[in-house]
This record gives structure tokens, sequence and C-alpha cells, in this order.
């Protein structure tokens, strides 16, 4: 018979995990309500790892939707089982529907609502399961759930004011990079030949873009356009990678413009996270945890784990902050503030709104120094190619009136 891994609630409530032996899963959940212990999660010991499905998912939009509905149901004084089955109903994404529909079912069942949610990692990471489940034990869940939803719409304008920053130059660099290659494969050589054919003194800006036309048109042009797109693609599967990411992620925060603005984003969500975790009810240790893990950036993941193991160890929470230079001095002082006075959750959140604006105003400062560059680069780069060239033609068209 096999060997199944599970994890469970017991009947108290805490989450249990273990491998135990069994002819299939029917009998595997039977065993384990014996044992009053109801399973949220089974899996075939050697069989762990599956195929992904493509298809399915939940943005954060959807996510703060359903949080924030929820809060208002809980509120309202529904139960649980019926709020559930309410959204699952509404809910137009036929894979997060399944995901509420399965854990309605376990609810229904007698699980917790986290440890049913701790079933679907997909939708509910461990910062969601973990404020539900602070949530529960305190008797205020349509609370936590309310924060929930705060910290997710906070959460998604920062991935905006990221990508904010990053399209609009990425977009303009690759039509720029799309229209030149265009005109040196298509369009200069019908030039060169014209040029040939008339026997005309080609100027030095001419014959560089003609031999540039030639390299892109040759089979070495392509294969350095198959060996730039093999590094882009072995760059992204190195950034996969524990180190790889770290190497990456120390570099661009230490980028002139740009690294300013991902620190400045890194400080927020830290912030953020944090606070909400610590207002919720979630142990600092633990919260460090879910926060470093979230932080979206390894150097401040890396520095975040250094700050919990610190903790562990006795020290105040800014001793190691401090330490990690990854933080601005000024947020070491108000999270020093925070722990003197026995306010860190609020101060957090002060923090969070304070560098949340100031991500705001830098991406739109980056975005108008941005806009006049990108015009100037495209017209020197594409109106040069093109100037280039007509003048042969400038000077054929001078020869021929002087002649006249």
């Amino acid at each position: 018979m096999p060997d199944y891994k599970y994890q469970g609630t017991s009947r108290s409530g805490g989450s249990v995990s273990g491998v135990m032996t069994a002819s299939n899963k029917t009998e595997l959940a039977s065993l384990l309500k014996r044992q009053q212990i109801t399973a949220t999660k089974m899996t075939e010991k050697g069989k762990e790892f599956n195929m992904p499905q493509f298809g399915g998912g939940v943005n954060a939009k959807e996510l703060a939707i359903f949080t924030r509905q929820f809060s208002v149901m809980i509120d309202a004084g529904l139960p649980l089982v019926q709020c559930l089955e309410i959204l699952a109903t509404q809910q137009e994404n036929k894979f997060f529907q399944k995901v509420l529909i399965n854990t309605r079912a376990q609810v229904e069942g007698g699980a917790t609502l986290s440890a049913a949610m701790r079933g679907s990692p997909k939708v509910f990471d461990p910062l969601y399961v973990n404020m539900v489940e602070a949530g529960e034990t305190g008797g205020i869940l349509d609370t936590i759930l309310q924060r929930l939803s705060t910290y997710i719409e906070k959460n998604v304008k920062l991935q905006r004011a990221v990508k904010s920053a990053l399209v609009y130059p990425v977009g303009v660099l690759t039509v720029a990079g799309g229209v030149i290659i265009l005109l040196l494969w298509k369009v200069v050589p019908i030039f060169s030949t014209l040029f040939a054919g008339l026997g005309v003194d080609l100027p030095l800006p001419t014959k560089i873009v003609i031999a540039l036309s030639n390299f892109v048109g040759s089979i070495f042009g392509l294969l350095i356009i198959v060996a730039l797109g093999g590094a882009i693609f072995g760059l992204k599967v190195w950034y996969g990678t524990s180190q790889g990411r770290f190497v990456l992620d120390s570099i661009i925060l230490k980028l002139p413009v740009l690294g300013i603005l991902m620190r400045k984003i890194a400080v927020a969500r830290f912030t953020r996270t944090l606070g909400t975790l610590i207002s919720s009810g979630v142990p600092i240790l633990e919260g460090l945890d879910i926060t470093a893990r979230t932080a979206g950036n390894a150097v401040v993941e890396r520095a975040l784990q250094k700050v919990r193991k610190s903790l562990e160890e006795g020290k105040s929470l800014t001793e190691p902050l401090k330490e990690s230079e990854v933080f601005p001095g000024m947020v070491t002082q108000m999270i020093a503030v925070g722990e003197q006075t026995g306010a860190m959750d609020a101060m957090l959140q002060k923090i969070a709104d304070f560098y949340e604006e100031e991500v705001d105003a830098a991406v739109k400062d980056l975005l108008t120094a941005l806009e006049p560059v990108m015009i100037v680069f495209l017209g020197v780069v594409v109106g040069g190619v093109v100037i280039s060239m007509y003048l042969p033609l400038f000077s054929l068209i001078g020869k021929l009136s002087s002649m006249h």
C-alpha cells in the first residue's frame, strides 16, 4: 500500500501533518477521521510534483473584492458557510469558484476557515491564512478581513507603480529596436542597391548604416539575435535560483534612479505587511517570517531573515535593521520609537503611508523625465538612419544642379 502525506486540522483547531499508509485517499480520510483529524490536503508520497495547470488563477483585484465582500457579510451576521456559498455563486472566475466551493465544503465538514484556505496556497498565501487564523482566534474575523482587503488594494497600487515605471521605457525601447531592425533589414538594402547603380560617393554615416544593414541581413546577424534571445532566457532561468535572484536584486537596488525607487517600494511593502500582521495579532517572529517571504526582493528577504534570527536571540528589532544597511535611517529610527512606545503596528503603518506617497511622487517624476529623453532618443536613432540614407541623394542633386 502507498504512503500518503497529509495536512489537516485537529479537533482543537490546530494544524497537523504527517505520513500514513492507506490503500487510497478515501481510506486515508477515514483513518484520519477516527483520529479526529479533518484532512485538508492528501498527496501520495513520491507524486507530490504534478504537471502545472494552465488557464487558472486569481488576480489581486479579484481577491481584494472577495475579501471586502466577505468582511461585510461576516459583519452583517451571516453564517460562514452561507457567506462562502453566496460568494462562490457570484464569482465569475471559474477557478476561484471551485476553490471557494471546496473551502465551503471543508468548513461545512468541521474544518476552520484558515485550515480550509491553507489547502489552496495558490489563492490564499501564508499571510492571508495566518491573518484569517488570528481573526478566528480573536473573534474579530470581519475586522481582519477589512484589513486584508485594504492591504491587498494598497499592494496592487504598489505593483502598478512598478509597472508604470518600467513599462514605458521598455515599451519605447522595444518599438525603437523593432523599427530600426526593420529599416536595416528591408529599407536600407533598397537604397544600397540604388547607390551602387548610380556610383555615388557615400559619406561615412551612410557607409556605417549600410554595413549594419549587411550585418543584420547576414547569417551572423541572425545568430546574434538568437544568442541574445538565449542570453535573456538564461538570465531569466538564473534569476529563478536563489543566488541569481540575490545578485540581480542587489544590482537593481544599486542603480542610480531605479534603485532608489525599488528600495522605496521594498520599504513600503515590508512596513505595510508587518504592520498589518502585528495589528491583526500575529506574533512578531511569525510576522517577520511571512514578511520576508512576501518581500519581493531577495536582498530585503535575506535582511529580514537576519532580523528575525537576531530577535530570537533577544536583541531589539532596530539593531539588526541598522546593521543590514538596506533600510533608510528614518525607517529604523521610527521603528525604534514604535518599540519604545509599544505602538509598533501604528508606526509601521505610518512609515508605509509615507513611502507609498514617496513612490507615487517618484514614479511621476521618473515618467516626466523619461518622456522627453525617449522622444529625443527615438528622433536621433530613427531619424539618423533615415537622414544617412538621404545624404548621398542630396550630394547627387547638388552635383546635377551645378552641371546645369
